[in-house]
């Protein structure tokens, strides 16, 4: 079977056909409440599903084609989250620098991406983005110079900016609404083994070939994506490119607005990114960057508002509970996710003495936990319906995971250690994309890839936050804890070492000082990840308990 075909939401019968002998087939609106005879209550206005006119008869692509289109994207994001941390063991003498930037182009052009997605086709745009990325590559792998590579990374992170969002609109264009849960599991969980390799596979490049080949290994595999999409029929739900000009599509794309909001992005992900190690919290840069950012944010909201549904962010979308939520719930998972992704390195490599490779290795029961409840929970979904008690008892596991962690210490048994990040990682699993979720099934499908663009905006801000307060809150809980268990070394000797060099360079004696000292500060970090899986538990509960399962067929008897 190649397609499946879903009929209208909805059925206007007047009284005459009611009396047919035909059998008629009207729908019955899904709703959290129901009663013990199987009647159905009606939802409230902010809970039903959208209006019958979003829903025509439409097709989507099962078997082979899906399977294909499944692994081409999973494919790409998974490079696209490995190119961002490749560069840390590559190239350690710029790796802030490269970083940076990498993650500022993406965050300043992801909201802009949904509107061009919005006004042009998905599969298209989604394969200009690939072949933008790269480009990115192949110039930060022939570059002979430190600003060829910046350019090369700058347009690398101008392709990345639409990668995650397309692939998540293709996804919604691909596959009916309760089947989609498991299939954004299945790419997000596999995308983000990216974050965890990409260090593993810089340091055997830089050791053994070249760090030229950190970015040449996006070459032929995007080279494949490209080669299948072009084979594949992707449908697209995309309304907003009928009969329009030139001069409409420019307009729609909202590019005052994005003049606007990138600058204030830019300097808002630089104050967090710099605050507290280039520059110290109260120094002029760090507050002009953070008044800067103010001032252009304060600014574009002004103008989005009064763009109404042309703006590159809609007021009308934004309002919505459900949207809002799900936006929040984004930014504190991935905020915790990053944390915990970070700070257990420094913790295996600190204060347990493993190698950066046996540090992943030690990770992957929080790792493999977590790819294996994603697509679980996303078939239970689509089974039962519902994603609001994965959402929020996903997001308490991942709360109870991260403070388990906090009690890691430097003689903690290797069962107790596996158990904790199991525990994180199941939570972690349930939730990971239920909020994405909860966007596609309260907007129109014209308006997903807008939907998907802000709630990938607010996943790269909640990461940029919830590190920097972790950075802080390390920085501080490490100098402070050196002061206890080891007065003798000075912090900025240990800093300077950093995590794995800090044995070479301290005198024995005064090594398991050191060490304590590591076990207690990333035991403080893991706090603030705990809090942000907590905070993230009473967003969810915005996301409105809603069904995703095909409206039931009632055939009333003849």
């Amino acid at each position: 079977m190649e397609k499946e075909t879903l009929a209208p939401k909805d059925s206007t019968l007047d009284q005459s056909s009611m009396n047919d002998t035909d059998t008629i087939a009207t729908k019955v609106e899904d709703s959290p409440a129901r009663l013990s005879s199987g009647d159905e209550l009606t939802p409230p206005p902010s809970e039903k599903a959208p209006p019958a006119s979003q829903e025509e008869e439409w097709e989507y692509i099962t078997g082979f084609r899906l399977a294909a289109v499944m692994i081409t994207i999973t494919m790409t994001c998974f490079l696209m989250l490995l190119d961002t941390s490749i560069v840390a063991t590559a190239i350690p003498s710029i790796t802030s620098d490269f970083h940076s930037l990498n993650d500022v182009g993406c965050a300043g052009l992801t909201p802009i991406t949904g509107k061009i997605y919005s006004r042009f086709g998905s599969k298209s745009t989604f394969m200009c983005f690939v072949a933008l990325f790269e480009l990115g590559s192949l110039i930060c792998g022939v570059a002979q110079s430190s600003k060829m590579l910046i350019v090369g990374r700058a347009v690398a992170g101008m392709g990345g900016s639409g990668l995650i969002n397309g692939a998540l609109t293709i996804i919604a264009a691909c596959v009916p609404l309760e089947k989609r849960a498991v299939h954004m599991g299945i790419l997000m969980a596999f995308a983000q083994l990216g974050v965890l390799f990409g260090p593993l596979i810089g340091g055997a490049f830089t050791q053994y070939t070249t760090w030229r080949w950190c970015f040449y290994i996006n070459l032929p595999a995007g080279a494949v994506v490209l080669f299948i999409l072009t084979f594949v029929r992707i449908p697209d739900r995309n309304k907003n490119r009928a009969a329009t000009t030139i001069q409409e599509t420019i307009k729609g794309l909202d590019l005052p607005g994005f003049a606007l909001f990138a600058p204030g992005a830019i300097m808002l992900l630089l104050a967090l990114q710099w605050g507290g190690t280039t520059y110290a919290w109260s120094s002029a840069t760090i507050i002009g960057l953070f008044c800067g950012s103010a001032g252009m944010v304060a600014i574009f909201m002004g103008w989005e508002y009064t763009q109404g549904d042309r703006a590159m962010i809609p007021w009308a979308m934004i309002k919505q509970r459900i949207v809002w939520s799900s936006c929040a719930s984004v930014a504190f998972f991935f905020g915790g996710q990053l944390i915990n992704s970070y700070y257990l390195a420094i913790y295996f490599q600190s204060v347990r003495g493993v190698s950066p490779t046996l540090s992943g290795v030690s990770m992957l029961p929080g790792i493999l936990s977590q790819m294996l409840f994603a697509p679980i929970s996303g078939y239970l979904v689509g089974r039962l319906g519902y994603y609001l008690p994965w959402a929020v008892g996903g997001s308490a596991l991942a709360s109870i995971g991260y403070g388990l962690i906090s009690l890691y210490g430097v003689a903690t048994p290797t069962g107790t250690w596996i158990g904790y990040q199991i525990i994180g990682g199941v939570g972690r699993g349930m939730s990971l994309q239920m909020p994405l979720l909860a966007i596609q099934s309260t907007l129109k499908p014209e308006q997903i890839p807008v939907g998907m663009a802000i709630c990938t905006f607010f996943q790269t801000l909640g990461g940029a936050l919830f590190i920097s307060f972790a950075q802080t809150g390390f920085s501080t809980g490490l100098s402070q804890a050196l002061g206890t268990f080891a007065p003798q070394v000075s912090v900025q000797v240990v800093e300077v070492a950093g995590a794995t060099g800090f044995r070479s360079v301290i005198p024995a004696e005064y090594i398991p000082g050191v060490i304590d000292s590591y076990a207690q500060s990333v035991s403080h970090v893991f706090y603030i990840a705990a809090a942000s899986a907590a905070a993230g538990f009473v967003a969810n509960w915005g996301m409105g308990w809603k069904s995703v399962k095909k409206p039931k067929v009632v055939e009333p008897a003849a």
